[in-house]
C-alpha cells in the first residue's frame, strides 16, 4: 500500500513532509507490513465512536486518539481499541493524563 493511499484513507492530504514521517512510523512498527492494513480497519471502527487514528505530531509511531463527547462513545471506542489489541496481539502505549495510545506495534 502506498503512502499517498495511506494518507489519504486517514484523512490527510499527502505531502512529502508527511510521507517522510510515515516512513518513520514504517521503520519504528514492529511488523508494521503485516498490521497497517488492520490499522486502517480499526480507523474506520473508531469513527462512529467520535475517535480515529492519526500520524502522532510528537513521535513517530501512529496515534489512537479517543475524541468522543460522551462516556458511551468512549467506552465502545476504548472496547475496539482493546479488541484490536488483543485480536492482532500488538503493543500499545497510552499517554499519561490524556484518551491517547501510540501503536507501538506487534507484541514480541
Amino acid at each position: 500500500m502506498t503512502h499517498e493511499a495511506i494518507l489519504n484513507q486517514l484523512g490527510y492530504t499527502p505531502n512529502e513532509a508527511l510521507s517522510l514521517q510515515l516512513s518513520r512510523i514504517e521503520e519504528n512498527t514492529t511488523g508494521y507490513e503485516k498490521i497497517i492494513k488492520h490499522i486502517l480497519d480499526l480507523h474506520e471502527a473508531l469513527k462512529p465512536s467520535e475517535s480515529y487514528v492519526a500520524l502522532s505530531n510528537s513521535n513517530d509511531y501512529f496515534k489512537i486518539k479517543i475524541d468522543a463527547t460522551s462516556d458511551i462513545s468512549a467506552t465502545e471506542a476504548l472496547e475496539k481499541i482493546n479488541h484490536f489489541a488483543d485480536k492482532y496481539k500488538v503493543n500499545l502505549q497510552k499517554v499519561d493524563g490524556k484518551p491517547t495510545y501510540y501503536i507501538l506495534g506487534f507484541a514480541a
